[in-house]
């Protein structure tokens, strides 16, 4: 079975190992907004399901897993930063406070379809403000939801986490995997009452 991660992230390329080393990434060419008539902590999962659906397009037989990451406090979401500034601000709002990391999962196959979102409480410290310039000024935060990288450097803001590790890195492994064998139990299922008819 051909496996296909529908991302360009070195992360989840990195994750997506712990499960198999079979698989191929295609980043989706897709604009990556959700509707704005969308509950807020759906917005990645709705993502999610296109970057799926857009690959599935043109690999049906493949087994095609799409994910999207969204950093939110306060009711609002914190994409990537776009520059230093709008990084120092993101550190800012999150410096002392909780925020969630919701990282959106659709995993397609034959057809078939599994689409979820799992949530993961991040708790940061008190920041000061030479901590953030000193962040700010690698090139760390740029390409990362919320403007930080719990895999790296991010970590030492963190006080505490409740949830999947690895949900907040971008992709909750654990559960993919699982939802995944799933699927492909009711694909075999399906065929076989194919098969008895």
């Amino acid at each position: 079975m051909n496996v296909i991660l529908a991302s360009s992230s070195p992360r989840r390329r990195e994750i997506m190992s712990i499960l198999t080393d079979d698989f191929i990434c295609i980043p989706p060419d897709i604009n990556e907004i959700a509707p704005s008539d969308i509950e807020l902590e759906l917005k990645p999962q709705y993502i999610a399901t296109q970057k799926a659906k857009y690959i599935s397009k043109g690999h049906r037989d493949a087994m095609v897993i799409g994910c999207d990451t969204s950093v939110i406090i306060d009711g609002k979401i914190l994409n990537k930063p776009v520059n230093t500034e709008h990084a120092r601000r993101m550190l800012r709002l999150l410096s002392g406070n909780t925020h969630k990391v919701i990282t959106g999962c659709c995993i397609n196959y034959r057809g078939l379809e599994r689409c979820f979102s799992v949530s993961t409480e991040v708790e940061f410290f008190e920041l000061t403000e030479n901590e953030i310039e000193s962040y700010v000024n690698t090139t760390e935060p740029y390409d990362k939801a919320g403007g930080y990288g719990i895999q790296s450097h991010g970590a030492l803001f963190v006080k505490g986490i409740n949830g999947d590790y690895y949900n907040v890195v971008g992709m909750p492994i654990s559960r993919i995997a699982r939802e995944a064998s799933e699927l492909l139990m009711e694909y075999e299922k399906q065929e076989e009452q194919k098969n008895k008819r």
